[in-house]
């Protein structure tokens, strides 16, 4: 158990390394094969013992080895965090077909809130492909009744935007479209909660970082990281916390 989880873990970083790529290039429309990785400041390639999730920024104290600016703690940040979510998957979602599912959740939110720091976009390319996987997938493991992945995704669609269009800009239309692909995969309690999560966690988190001035007022902030927690918060506990919510209700109504 302990050597699969360690085996999750190592994979997540891997991966992870890769997905700070794509989320970086795919916007630019940028091969994510070629060329080869090089400092954003300098342009020398890195080499292969630069490449390491996680170490090489330790061990080079976040900077480039070549002309010394600093590294963007972003790529570290999400190569652990991937880590970290692939070995804590199965240990929510059990060995089931859940932990694959879980997985290509994961993969696709770490190249979202990539892509959503660096450039503000959640570009259509991911969405895309990700909809394929997540097509088939619930084709071989489908919600029940099956008919819910598409109300959640109906769902999903018409509440992001409506609020797009009222908020006239402040929600982007590839949160929209996100919220589309994510109905389909929770189906329509899940896909209501993961929003209602989403939006809390954006204003606590959002309004601390104005309140302690790391960022300003009025400042745009990316939404995908949100939307990655609320979501995964929902696809994980989404039950136990639909049964706590009707326990309350039912004790106050009493």
């Amino acid at each position: 158990m302990g050597f699969i989880i360690l085996y999750l873990f190592i994979w997540g970083i891997v991966l992870g390394s890769f997905f700070n790529v794509i989320g970086i290039r795919i916007p630019l429309k940028r091969s994510i094969v070629t060329p080869r990785s090089a400092c954003p400041t300098c342009g020398q390639q890195l080499r292969a013992y630069e490449l390491i999730p996680v170490l090489s920024y330790l061990i080079q104290k976040g900077k480039c080895r070549g002309c010394r600016s600093r590294i963007s703690p972003v790529y570290p940040s999400m190569e652990l965090l991937t880590g970290i979510l692939f070995a804590t998957a199965p240990l929510v979602v059990g060995w089931s077909s859940e932990l694959v599912l879980a997985l290509t959740l994961i993969s696709m939110f770490t190249i979202i809130i990539v892509s959503d720091i660096h450039y503000m976009i959640i570009p259509d390319k991911i969405l895309i492909w990700f909809a394929g996987i997540f097509l088939l997938e619930r084709i071989v493991w489908p919600l029940t009744p099956w008919w819910d992945s598409l109300l959640g995704a109906v769902t999903g669609f018409s509440l992001l935007l409506v609020i797009a269009l009222i908020s006239k800009g402040g929600m982007g239309f590839g949160d929209v479209k996100l919220y589309a692909l994510l109905g389909f995969i929770l189906g329509f309690k899940l896909v209501l909660l993961s929003f209602l999560l989403s939006t809390l966690y954006g204003a606590v988190l959002g309004g601390l970082a104005m309140l302690l001035r790391f960022v300003k007022r009025r400042q745009p902030i990316p939404f995908g990281p949100f939307i990655a927690a609320g979501t995964l918060s929902a696809y994980y506990w989404g039950s136990e916390i639909i049964e706590l919510y009707l326990r309350f209700l039912i004790k106050d109504f009493n």
